[in-house]
């Protein structure tokens, strides 16, 4: 009964921060042409608004499914390499269209590369026929770092041109297309669906290979279902709007200091506050601050610090 009033409340949060978001900014809509504020209105701040509420709840529920797999609570997406390939992804399309002039699709080589990165993870991580959750994190690592070395090695080719591979890899929610904003909120909504599908059998997992297959479950399929669920949320995310940090780390916690470590609870509460915290983000980084700053840097500057107090908490 807890979780569903912090649930309700977080639902009511989220649609008063939308409304509210939706007609701040530095422009007042009411003092300008009506229909340059209209244009304002339906192509900046409102696919804005819903970029902010897909990809906050896509990193928010991605991280639980990471989290429960792996069973590690420092487990996201940069644990797994997933957010490494697809920023190298982006990088890589960002170079060659300014070096060769050719319109390779920034987005769609983010999601291949993510997709790519899990591909290799899975292979390297497999033991006799199965996966170890261990070898994942470590195979993930070792990954994430080498295509971390190839976006460095992109941003010094660059040169002078590396300006807008590091704006992107900074993460932000600024001039996105509603139509790729809706493909992003379709696949939020069915990978929710799924994970939220599997949660009692993730809560199983959690507790290793055999108890799990001992009550029915077939082990291996769960995880390479939730695995890339996890990874299709976190590909879409950041392909649409580059690397926005600690989302999907910190969110997950906090909701288990209200609701417990069972995920089917965990999931949905991390899914509206993912939500609700990247939207208050944004319009931080747009309406408050004179300058406004990607948001994946403020993200990385409040969960940064506050991670760090959960951690230390919980140590006592």
């Amino acid at each position: 009964m807890k979780s569903k009033w912090i649930n309700l409340i977080l639902i009511i949060g989220l649609i008063g921060l939308g409304l509210f978001a939706i007609n701040v900014g530095k422009v007042n809509l009411t003092e300008i042409d009506s229909e340059i504020g209209k244009t304002i209105f339906y192509k900046i701040r409102f696919p804005r608004v819903l970029a902010a509420i897909f990809v906050g709840s896509a990193l928010g529920s991605s991280g639980v499914i990471l989290q429960g797999l792996l069973q590690n609570p420092l487990a996201d997406s940069y644990t797994l390499g997933i957010s490494s390939g697809a920023a190298f992804g982006a990088c890589l399309a960002i170079y060659v269209n300014i070096a060769f002039g050719v319109a390779l699709p920034i987005q769609i080589l983010a999601i291949v590369f993510s997709y790519v990165v899990i591909a290799i993870v899975m292979w390297l991580s497999r033991v006799k026929g199965t996966l170890d959750s261990a070898n994942v994190i470590l195979a993930g690592i070792i990954i994430g770092s080498i295509f971390s070395a190839g976006i460095s090695l992109l941003k010094s080719l660059a040169d002078e041109d590396v300006v807008e591979m590091v704006y992107w890899l900074m993460g932000n929610l600024a001039s996105k297309p509603i139509e790729k904003v809706c493909v992003v909120a379709v696949i939020t909504a069915i990978g929710y669906f799924i994970a939220s599908r599997y949660m009692e059998e993730l809560n199983i997992l959690t507790l290793g290979r055999e108890e799990a297959k001992s009550v029915g479950i077939a082990y291996d399929f769960v995880y390479r279902l939730l695995l890339l669920t996890a990874v299709t949320l976190t590909a879409f995310a950041v392909s649409l709007c580059g690397i926005i940090g600690f989302v999907g780390l910190v969110v997950p916690h906090l909701c288990r200091i209200f609701v417990g470590a069972d995920n089917r609870k965990v999931l949905p509460m991390s899914a509206l506050l993912g939500a609700l915290f990247l939207l208050l983000a944004d319009t931080i980084t747009r309406t408050v601050l004179q300058h406004e700053i990607p948001v994946g840097v403020l993200t990385t500057m409040v969960g940064g610090p506050f991670f760090i107090y959960i951690f230390i908490m919980k140590k006592r």
